[in-house]
């Protein structure tokens, strides 16, 4: 079995490259080549309801002007829905997964008649209405049981932010796994892709940290190994808002300048030159800030 270091970084092509996903996807290429690992592309398309045509193929170009090359040709979701049918399957039959026919604005009638209305930039907990049975109504998605833990924090590490837990089945209830349009969640589908591509080391933004538990707690049930994890800083626009395409963020123009200001985000300062030079002396940077010289040696500094 390989030990090396593999990676990946992946896109949603719902729009170009802006500077915060070209953090995102620097941020992962450095750790793979600060290791001398393997890095991938994940085009994550299942939500076809959101992507645009031609995206995927414009953001491998703003990868390839930033020097960013994949190490093995690109791997598309929507190719993937065989497997991700499969683990759904194998929840089911071990009892970890079941119908549901609840609606958004139905979870959210509920949770305002117990009072527990979700506040700013959380999201509702599901209060269980189909876990016990569909009460004669037609299912519309499919959720995670979550194991009865009596409340108990998962925890995990993250290299930068420490040490983080979330009790899964007070602030997010049994999570969707295929939703009623169809489409396959995103929890399920990077589960089952980071499994079966091999990756050990997850470096993304800090808006996902929040998906970290449910990941791992999908991992556990299917037995599937946990990578690390590394949640970069998020970059933001004037208002404090998360840089984003549905908020009109500008696509990168690609090159050592777009390189230069998403390195500048990663806290790691280096003159304008140039693209090869950059990213060399990037690697080294970041190997001198989050690669362990030895098993025995200084823990990574945080950013």
């Amino acid at each position: 079995m390989s030990s090396a270091v593999i990676g990946r970084f992946a896109p949603s092509p719902t729009g170009p490259l802006h500077a915060g996903s070209l953090v995102a996807a620097l941020a992962s290429w450095l750790d793979v080549r600060a290791r001398g690992g393997v890095w991938l592309v994940r085009i994550e398309d299942v939500d076809f309801t959101r992507n645009q045509p031609g995206a995927d193929r414009h953001i491998l170009q703003q990868l390839a002007d930033c020097g960013l090359h994949p190490d093995r040709p690109p791997v598309w979701q929507s190719q993937r829905t065989a497997h991700y049918a499969a683990a759904l399957e194998a929840l089911a039959q071990a009892g970890q997964a079941y119908p549901c026919a609840c609606s958004r604005a139905e979870v959210l009638a509920v949770l305002a008649q117990q009072g527990r209305l979700p506040g700013r930039g959380h999201e509702p907990v599901y209060p269980g209405t189909c876990r016990n049975g569909l009460g004669g109504r037609s299912p519309r998605a499919w959720r995670l049981r979550l194991p009865d833990d009596g409340g108990a924090p998962l925890q995990w590490a993250d290299r930068r932010l420490g040490v983080q837990a979330q009790v899964l089945s007070t602030e997010v209830g049994d999570f969707v796994l295929k939703r009623a349009d169809g489409a396959w969640a995103y929890q399920l589908a990077v589960v089952v892709d980071d499994a079966a591509q091999g990756v050990t080391d997850v470096v993304r933004g800090a808006d996902l940290a929040a998906s970290t538990a449910r990941q791992i707690a999908l991992q556990r049930l299917l037995g599937l190994a946990t990578p690390s994890y590394l949640h970069t800083p998020l970059v933001c626009d004037a208002r404090g808002e998360k840089l984003s395409k549905h908020l009109g963020a500008q696509a990168i123009d690609g090159g050592a300048a777009s390189v230069q200001a998403a390195l500048a985000a990663l806290d790691i300062v280096l003159p304008l030159q140039p693209l090869p030079e950059l990213l060399a002396q990037a690697v080294q940077a970041w190997q001198a800030r989050w690669v362990r010289a030895a098993p025995d040696g200084p823990a990574p500094r945080p950013a």
